[in-house]
């Protein structure tokens, strides 16, 4: 009877150390994967920023979808401007203007037309995932609107995001709850996102 008292014992104390254990590790498993995670989906959450403002300089509007985002990528052209040599110390003081040293060929200054996608991300980014959120079978949300500055002006502003839930749903429920629970009390977006629908941020992330 001592014996098996002895097991027990035994058991409920080794039962004990792997639940502390657990109840450490877990949140810190959690949080170290919720961080790789998301390192990749904001630098997705930036291209997708980067190509809707260069977008918005082009049609003075935001892409109201990822097709029409994707199809500029891959369909327009930017300008870039390539500059060769530079005015002189000596130059610069007899007061020569950079108009004047290009034409005089004293140095060269020529505007290209290059593929937007290849001028914005490179010629071997693939555009069909700007729409993909990294690690996932999804999309990003993505919305656009207009909204009327506190001096008056109209400002057109877009965003784009993705949920906790659609992220991290495979992972310890409770604490996805927890995550989800704070982002409400602090009235935040639960989950990643940039821009917004209902202030003018400048196309801040929500973790800048």
């Amino acid at each position: 009877m001592k014996v098996t008292l002895k097991i027990l014992l035994a058991a409920a104390v080794v039962l004990l150390v792997y639940m502390c254990y657990r109840s450490i590790m877990t949140p810190k498993e959690f949080d170290a994967e919720k961080d790789a995670r998301e390192s990749t989906i904001k630098a997705r959450l930036i291209d997708i920023r980067k190509a809707q403002i260069e977008y918005k300089n082009v049609y003075k509007t935001h892409a109201g979808s990822f097709n029409d985002l994707i199809k500029f990528l891959k369909d327009d052209k930017l300008s870039y401007l390539i500059k060769e040599g530079v005015l002189t110390d000596e130059q610069l003081e007899k007061g020569m203007t950079e108009k004047e040293a290009v034409k005089k060929g004293l140095i060269r200054r020529d505007t290209i037309w290059v593929n937007a996608k290849d001028t914005l991300f490179g010629a071997n980014y693939n555009a069909d995932d700007l729409a993909k959120v990294p690690g996932t079978n999804i999309q990003f949300s993505m919305d656009t609107a207009t909204l009327t500055s506190g001096s008056g002006y109209t400002v057109k502003v877009f965003e784009a995001g993705v949920k906790y839930d659609d992220y991290l749903g495979d992972l310890n429920k409770q604490l996805l709850v927890n995550l989800k629970e704070k982002a409400e009390k602090l009235e935040k977006y639960p989950g990643l996102r940039v821009g917004s629908l209902t202030e003018i941020n400048n196309n801040a992330g929500n973790w800048e």
